[in-house]
């Protein structure tokens, strides 16, 4: 089974260890530092420096832009897929998810964008996916708008602490929390 396994930074290293990830993405504001887990190597790991916003950055903040959402399209097309990849941000609730949806949706064109938005509210109903990277990675991948009206459908999630990492399946309609 092909999964994705979406993580708040506090637990990335034991996701990856658990899961047998060893390749990652990250969605990190500029100056939060961290460590790559040793299983993961350098060069399948793939660092993007942005905010959790949804507008244009003001000051020192990064929205995701269309550099942002090509970059996690070209490597998750990459993706050799014999481990699970890892994606994660600060919270694992709002760009790591929209990330771990557009890197599906990379990888596998031929699901449908409700479907896997439905697999995703029900492995995690604390996921909000930022809406500036949904509509960017619904323009690149060409769907039409399936893919914002699908993540626009399921609402905002519940409120998190930030401690909920999940499972979301490419291949087969079951995801699941830790």
């Amino acid at each position: 089974m092909t999964v994705i396994i979406v993580a708040p930074l506090a637990r990335i290293a034991e996701m990856a260890v658990r899961h047998g990830a060893r390749e990652m993405i990250s969605l990190m504001a500029k100056e939060q530092a961290f460590h790559r887990p040793a299983v993961i190597q350098a060069h399948r790991h793939l660092l993007l420096h942005m905010n959790d916003i949804a507008f244009k950055g003001t000051g020192n903040l990064v929205a995701p832009d269309e550099t942002h959402a090509r970059e996690i399209i070209g490597f998750a097309r990459e993706w050799d897929r014999t481990a699970p990849l890892l994606i994660h941000c600060w919270m694992g609730v709002s760009r790591s998810p929209a990330a771990a949806l557009i890197a599906a949706l990379s990888v596998s064109p031929e699901q449908g964008d409700s479907a896997l938005v439905r697999r995703l509210r029900t492995a995690s109903p604390f996921a909000t996916p930022n809406a500036r990277l949904i509509q960017i990675g619904d323009d690149l991948l060409g769907r039409g708008g399936r893919l914002v009206d699908a993540v626009r459908s399921i609402g905002r999630g519940a409120d998190a602490d930030g401690n909920a990492p999940f499972t979301l399946a490419l291949d087969e309609p079951t995801a699941g929390t830790f």
